[in-house]
């Protein structure tokens, strides 16, 4: 479930954008000024806020920089309110919902909110191997013991998070996410342990952190694995003492949370490898659930696209469209190196370009895979030479924008395929913006 903060009126067109958002899972607070905006994220806190052009959007965003609070904004107005569109937008919010409001962007929204749809569905499985691990996470939801769910980008890590969530004692308290990737250290350590007033320049009020908006529920860490080393030793007393500390706080403040965490990298190598620390993987690492790639559980290829199907037929109004046979081929046929992720982009796409009541495979694009391990080209493929005679730094800069735009700016992505963490990725596009280049923007919410 979104937690969704709308600033402005719950009367007209913006109210029924709330209604909307409610009706796909979102959970609504509401504010009339941006005082009491900023009051509601100090405190419970939210996954997405909705800013009527008529309130003082970069005022918000001003306030959300000062006090390191990192919720993404989305103005919205009027069709003819291009002007303060545009203001918006500049001053730095996400996006512009016209209002009144469509259904279909109102989904998309809170999708991106949650991560690119991957926490508003349950759990789909036939596959044995996807059957196995659902028993395993429904064994031990309703223990409050640490798991720690591993596999590749896109298989429904969050999803998995939110299906524990929902099966355990704690199933009627929140359930929080942060991705440990998104955030810079400084900001990250905000989100998680909150500050006190003073705390830095622009703390003007005391915040509670994700862990204390998770009190009584869950909390899960995504990306565990890219977090800065001071932070995992505060993490680590976070969990074994069942207390935070605010950063400017003279008194810790106790908290009841499960913890969740997620990870694409092998955090037993990063251990060795001296980029994790030994005590808080075992934290961790109680339980441990591996989602297998939907390539290793081709079983579920088919209900998961009849799944999407009916969803965003749904979502756009259309009638529900049943899969050709050449089409159920040509996704089995296919490895989902973006595994579920990626099938779910797919069949969205799909349903849009059909024509008819079938989808057929020519509404089904697929990205052309490149192998799994690439080798090293030869001279004779005229790669080498066309390197020579330039800086291994331009070399490296080309690789990395190049490989963004091919993965769509999905971070995470890129940086599996360069074999380097999103750290230093993001470390690298700070610098390549500095120097005045275009890097790819991000998709969703991701930040930089």
């Amino acid at each position: 479930m979104s937690r969704l903060l709308i600033l402005g009126a719950l009367s007209g067109p913006l109210g029924v954008a709330a209604r909307m958002a409610q009706s796909r899972g979102a959970a609504i607070a509401q504010a009339d000024h941006l005082g009491a905006a900023l009051a509601h994220l100090r405190g419970p806190g939210a996954d997405l806020v909705l800013c009527h052009v008529g309130h003082d959007v970069a005022g918000l965003l001003r306030g959300l920089a000062a006090e390191r609070i990192a919720c993404p904004v989305i103005a919205c107005g009027p069709e003819e309110s291009a002007a303060e569109a545009i203001a918006a937008v500049r001053a730095g919010a996400r996006d512009f919902l016209p209002l009144p409001p469509d259904a279909d962007l109102i989904a998309a929204m809170l999708e991106a909110a949650a991560g690119h749809g991957e926490g508003t569905q349950a759990p789909v499985a036939r596959d044995p191997a996807m059957l196995a691990v659902l028993a395993r996470a429904n064994q031990v939801a309703r223990a409050d013991a640490s798991v720690l769910i591993t596999g590749e980008s896109g298989t429904g890590k969050e999803v998995l998070a939110r299906h524990i969530h929902a099966a355990s004692r704690r199933a009627r308290g929140p359930f929080v996410a942060l991705n440990c990737a998104a955030l810079p250290e400084a900001l990250l350590e905000s989100e998680l342990f909150g500050h006190e007033k003073g705390a830095f320049s622009g703390a003007v009020a005391a915040r509670r952190g994700k862990f204390e908006q998770a009190d009584g529920g869950t909390l899960l860490l995504d990306e565990i694995g890219e977090m800065d080393p001071r932070l995992q030793a505060k993490l680590l007393r976070a969990i074994q003492e069942r207390e935070v500390d605010r950063l400017g706080g003279t008194r810790p403040v106790r908290v009841d949370v499960r913890i969740l965490a997620a990870t694409n990298r092998d955090l037993a190598a990063e251990v060795r490898a001296g980029r994790f620390r030994e005590d808080l993987y075992f934290r961790l690492d109680v339980v441990r659930l591996k989602l297998p790639p939907l390539r290793e559980r081709p079983s579920d290829i088919l209900p998961l696209a009849e799944h999407f199907a009916r969803r965003y037929a749904d979502a756009n109004g259309l009638g529900r469209r049943l899969f050709s046979m050449a089409a159920r081929a040509a996704l089995l046929r296919h490895p989902w190196p973006g595994n579920v992720r990626e099938l779910e982009n797919a069949v969205h796409r799909a349903v849009l370009l059909a024509e008819g009541t079938d989808i057929g495979p020519e509404a089904i694009e697929l990205a052309p895979c490149a192998p799994m391990a690439a080798t090293a080209p030869t001279p004779a493929q005229g790669s080498v030479e066309g390197l020579v005679g330039r800086k291994v730094e331009e070399v490296e800069r080309d690789l990395i924008i190049g490989t963004l735009s091919h993965c769509l700016g999905n971070r995470t992505r890129a940086a599996e395929i360069l074999g380097i963490s999103i750290r230093a990725l993001r470390n690298k596009i700070h610098d390549y913006r500095a120097s005045g280049l275009s890097v790819p923007a991000a998709p969703g919410y991701a930040v930089d």
